[in-house]
Order: C-alpha cells, then sequence, then structure tokens
C-alpha cells in the first residue's frame, strides 16, 4: 500500500509562518511581541535539546523567550518562588517548567504553582479540568499538535476506531479525551492500553488510528496493524547506533520500515510529532498573549 508521510516538520513551519505573519501585524499595531519563559533544572540532555528548539522557534515566530536554567541542586522551594515571580510579572505571557524534574522536587506542586493563565503547557489542574469538560482552554502541547495534523492533513476521524497506547497525563489521557470529543477532529470510538491491558494486539489489529505513545523503541510491529491504518508515533527513544557519529539515533515506538507499508498514514521520528509540539506551544503562547488584552 502507499502511505502517505505525516510530516510535522513542514506543518509545523507553515504554523510558525502563520504566527510570525501575526506578531509583525501586532507589532504594526504598535503591540509588543509575545513572550515565553522556559525553566530548566539540572542537564537532562533530552531536556536541554527540547529547549533549544523551543527557543528558535520562538525566535523564528517573532516572539521574545528566556530560558531560566538552575543547577540540578536547586530547592523545591526556590523554584516554586522563580514561579511566583514570573506568574507576576506582566511582560511574560507563557511559562513552561521543562519536565522531567530532579527527584527531590515535586512535579505536581511545581505545575500547580504555574498560574492558569501562562499554562502553556496545558499541564495545570484548571487546563485539564476545562478539557475535560470541552471548554475552551490551553491544551497540552503534544495531543493538540496531534489532533492540528490529523485537522490540517483532512484525515477523517468520525465514526473511526483509535487505540491510544500510554496513559501518562501528558499524552495519553488527553489524547483519549481529544480524540472522543464531538466533532471535527474527533467522534472516534476510543479504546486506552498500557503496561496493564492483556493482548494489546488484539485491539489495536481492529484501530483505524493508532496513537503510540508507550516509551518502547519498535513497541509497535506490523502484525499489529491493520491496511490501511493511520499511525501516530509520539515515541523518541535513543537506540545505540556505532554508524552514527554520536553513537546513537532515534527511533520511534513504532517499527516504521515494517509498519509503513501498511499504513494510509504515519508520522517518522524524527520529524513527526515532535515539531508539532513546538508548533503548538507557540500558538498556546500567543493564545495567552490575546487572552491578557
Amino acid at each position: 500500500m502507499e502511505y502517505k508521510l505525516l510530516d510535522g516538520k513542514a506543518e509545523s513551519a507553515a504554523i510558525r509562518a502563520e504566527i510570525r505573519q501575526e506578531v509583525e501585524q501586532i507589532l504594526k499595531n504598535g503591540g509588543r511581541r509575545p513572550s515565553l519563559t522556559a525553566i530548566l533544572v539540572g542537564d537532562n540532555p533530552a531536556s536541554k535539546t527540547y529547549v533549544a528548539n523551543k527557543e528558535k522557534a520562538c525566535a523564528d515566530a517573532g516572539f521574545t523567550s528566556e530560558v531560566k536554567r538552575l543547577s540540578a541542586e536547586t530547592t523545591e522551594e526556590e523554584l516554586l518562588q522563580i514561579i511566583r515571580n514570573i506568574n507576576a510579572d506582566s511582560g511574560i505571557d507563557g511559562l513552561i517548567v521543562q519536565l522531567p524534574l530532579p527527584k527531590h522536587i515535586d512535579e505536581n506542586k511545581v505545575i500547580a504553582t504555574i498560574v492558569p493563565e501562562k499554562d502553556v503547557d496545558g499541564f495545570h489542574p484548571v487546563s485539564a479540568g476545562k478539557m475535560m469538560l470541552g471548554q475552551d482552554t490551553f491544551l497540552p502541547a503534544t495531543p493538540m499538535g496531534i489532533m492540528t495534523l490529523l485537522e490540517r492533513n483532512r484525515i477523517e476521524t468520525k465514526g473511526k476506531s483509535c487505540v491510544v497506547l500510554g496513559r501518562s497525563n501528558i499524552v495519553g489521557r488527553p489524547m483519549a479525551n481529544l480524540l472522543s470529543r464531538k466533532g471535527y477532529p474527533g467522534d472516534c470510538t476510543v479504546t486506552m492500553c498500557h503496561s496493564r491491558t492483556k493482548d494489546i494486539a488484539k485491539y489495536t489489529r481492529e484501530a483505524d488510528i493508532i496513537v503510540a505513545a508507550i516509551g518502547i523503541p519498535f513497541f509497535v510491529k506490523e502484525d499489529m496493524v491493520k491496511e490501511g491504518a493511520v499511525i501516530i508515533d509520539v515515541g523518541i527513544n535513543s537506540i545505540e547506533d556505532p554508524t552514527r557519529k554520536s553513537g546513537y539515533r532515534l527511533v520511534g515506538d513504532v517499527d516504521f520500515e515494517r509498519v509503513a507499508p501498511k499504513c494510509s498514514y504515519i508520522t517518522p521520528v524524527p520529524g513527526g510529532v515532535g515539531p508539532m509540539t513546538i508548533a503548538s506551544l507557540l500558538q498556546n503562547t500567543l493564545k495567552a498573549y490575546k487572552n491578557r488584552k
């Protein structure tokens, strides 16, 4: 079967260009640039890469951005105080705290301290509650990016059977909620599978759409997928590769080479969901800026 690649890189670039045009118009009208601040605690290599990509995307979209880099020894109270200071700063529209945090810091407490008006990651309990109720709010960036990818590629979702692999609060749970919502892109019949699900393949073989966010390299095999399925691969896993200069390469949760020929649409890793996550973050920051006017 001839599959179509869901190119997150190209879609993300188009969204950034649209945002940049809007920012130029704001500046022409005498407004200021939207502003995003990120807090990075410690030196997790993946987190450093994500934050650098977010900085670059902000510059590209015409935003101002700042990264507060803190040592892994930063105490919980020190971090919470920095967040409170940013909450009170009227010149900052959006705030993200890069996860994961060092073990001595309570992630839930940190997320709850960010004011909902600046919660552009969409993780605050208020944001999560509004999303569950279908009210207007900041959606978590990765699920939002996936929904945008489906919409911009006009992929049919109404009445489709969808399996979400993974139940994290960042991807799995919100993804299931958004896909089951009334209206497009939504109206799916959603099954959520996870590490305790028995015979996951039984569910995936029936699925029209599979969202893989389980964190295991090449977990989804060709015999788990039906002909013509739409595959969204959220996984970003490092595996050893002696042929690469770095000694490793990034792969998804789907065995792309073998699964792709069975699909109608599939996202690559890298270059699929990742860039869409950053595009969604920019969209949320622009929304936060507009909400404050």
